[in-house]
C-alpha cells in the first residue's frame, strides 16, 4: 500500500489545489428534489454563500401541490434532504441553511377573508371565571 494517496499531489504546474471546493448546491438540491415534484419546472432555487462567514443559506420555491411529496411522511423527505445538504456542505467547511416556501393554501380557514383583506376577530371569550363542574357522589 502506498500512503501517497492521503498526501496531495501538487499539478505539473506546481500549484497545489484547494482540498476543499465549494459544491454546486443548486445543482445538488435539485437533483434531490426532481424526483419528488409534479412539475420540474416550477422548482426555483436560490443559493446565498456568505463571504465573511462559513453559511449558506437555500432558498427552494415549489408548488403547493408538491409539498406532501417533498415533505413526505413526517418530514422524512426533507428531513432526509436536509441531512444530504449539511453533509455537503460540512465536507466544504461551511453550514447550511435550507429555507422552504411553497403555495400558501389555507385548507382550515375559517372562512372567506372580509374586504379589507384580514381575516374576521374570533369572539372574545367572557372575562367571568368558570365554575367547574360538579361530581356527584352515588
Amino acid at each position: 500500500m502506498s500512503s501517497s494517496r492521503f498526501v496531495p499531489q501538487s499539478p505539473s504546474n506546481g500549484k497545489i489545489q484547494p482540498l476543499s471546493t465549494i459544491p454546486d448546491y443548486a445543482g445538488l438540491v435539485k437533483y434531490l428534489l426532481q424526483p419528488f415534484l409534479e412539475s420540474k419546472e416550477s422548482l426555483k432555487v436560490d443559493c446565498e454563500i456568505s463571504s465573511s462567514r462559513p453559511r449558506v443559506w437555500i432558498r427552494l420555491a415549489f408548488e403547493g401541490e408538491d409539498k406532501g411529496r417533498v415533505f413526505g411522511r413526517g418530514g422524512r423527505n426533507i428531513q432526509a434532504i436536509r441531512t444530504t445538504m449539511e453533509a455537503a456542505a460540512s465536507a466544504a467547511g461551511q453550514s447550511v441553511y435550507l429555507d422552504i416556501y411553497g403555495g400558501t393554501t389555507l385548507e382550515h380557514d375559517s372562512g372567506p377573508p372580509n374586504r379589507s383583506g384580514t381575516r374576521t376577530p374570533l369572539p372574545r371569550s367572557s372575562s367571568a371565571p368558570r365554575s367547574s363542574p360538579r361530581l356527584r357522589s352515588r
